[in-house]
């Protein structure tokens, strides 16, 4: 299978995740310190503050559509539907979308966040769409 420009960004999207697991890890870690990570964690743990909280509101939130674009970016390879525009096009915003949406998210902004999250939303339905054309 040849790495076409769809599957570098799918690669891409893949370590903003774990960029994103190891950001939101590092802010809960200096909340409630090394020995609580390197524990069990047993008992009640305390909410996360602030900045913990939105980066973790941030991953799950790129875990709900990364399952849905990376089947839509490997079905499009197996159907032949990809190097379109829809894919390429696609593909590119879902990543920029995410990338750009990270930072908005943890410093707090509403509504250019949201607006991002349209974006790169777009781009995954760009991707779907592929598929049907």
């Amino acid at each position: 299978m040849d790495m076409t420009p769809e599957f570098i960004v799918l690669a891409f999207v893949l370590i903003l995740a774990i960029v994103q697991i190891g950001w939101a890890a590092s802010a809960r870690t200096a909340e409630l310190g090394v020995k609580w990570n390197a524990g069990a964690r047993d008992g009640e743990t305390p909410p996360p503050g602030k900045l913990a909280g939105r980066l973790l509101r941030a991953q799950a939130n790129l875990f709900e559509t990364l399952p849905i674009f990376a089947a839509a970016v490997i079905m499009a390879h197996v159907a032949g539907k990809d190097g379109g525009p829809l894919t390429l096009w696609g593909t590119h915003l879902y990543l920029f979308g995410r990338v750009i949406y990270l930072p908005l998210y943890a410093l707090g902004i509403p509504f250019i966040r949201s607006l991002v999250w349209l974006v790169a939303l777009a781009g995954l339905l760009m991707v779907l769409a592929a598929l049907f054309v």
